[in-house]
């Protein structure tokens, strides 16, 4: 196997295929690095941006054309009959894109940064794709940015202490969104608890 070394910053698109037709939906960035400056050992995702800066109108325009198109189109071709997610990891090399990877799911932490910016009923969107008609559905995005940045227990992502509590979470702003994960409740707290706290 010959593998190329690609150079650059990686972003992630997401596409919704009933399997005929593809939307695509707000694009996302995330960082991995647990530490400030993009520095220390690598993560699950420490946080994640939407829209991406780099990612305009004629790079979109691009990833359409000869990844997502080609990909929903292969995908029929082959007799693969798959309604769903399509991430695709990408990196662009001095502004052209390449596909890093792929994966049938929504990504993490890009998820909370492009759900939040999706305007679209996420039911109707489903219905649409399991129906066949996502064709006939039009993609609204917040104009606005949107950024999560994950707070963890000290020492993650090697050893580090469960049980600590977290505070702050009824002080949340109107358009703040908290996510949380590998938590527990105990009486009226939320404590870390697990992997990603």
């Amino acid at each position: 196997m010959v593998e190329q070394f690609l150079t650059g910053i990686e972003l992630s698109v997401f596409v919704l295929t009933d399997g005929k037709s593809y939307k695509i939906l707000p694009a996302a960035k995330d960082y991995k690095r647990i530490g400030e400056g993009d520095t220390g050992l690598n993560t699950g995702g420490m946080g994640a941006i939407s829209p991406v800066p780099f990612a305009g109108k004629a790079f979109m325009d691009e990833v359409e054309e000869t990844i997502v198109r080609p990909t929903v189109e292969g995908l029929a071709k082959e007799n693969i009959t798959y309604k769903g997610f399509v991430f695709v990891g990408l990196i662009s090399v001095e502004g052209k894109p390449f596909v890093i990877e792929y994966n049938c799911r929504m990504g993490d932490p890009e998820t909370e940064v492009v759900m939040p910016r999706l305007q679209n009923d996420l039911l109707e969107l489903f219905t649409a794709l399991h129906n066949g008609t996502l064709d006939a559905q039009t993609i609204y995005e917040d104009p606005r940015a949107a950024a999560t940045v994950m707070l963890v227990a000290g020492g993650y992502p090697e050893a580090y202490e469960k049980g600590k509590e977290i505070t702050g979470i009824p002080e949340a702003q109107a358009d703040q969104l908290v996510f949380h994960a590998g938590t527990k409740a105990e009486g009226s707290k939320v404590l870390t608890n697990g992997e990603g706290c």
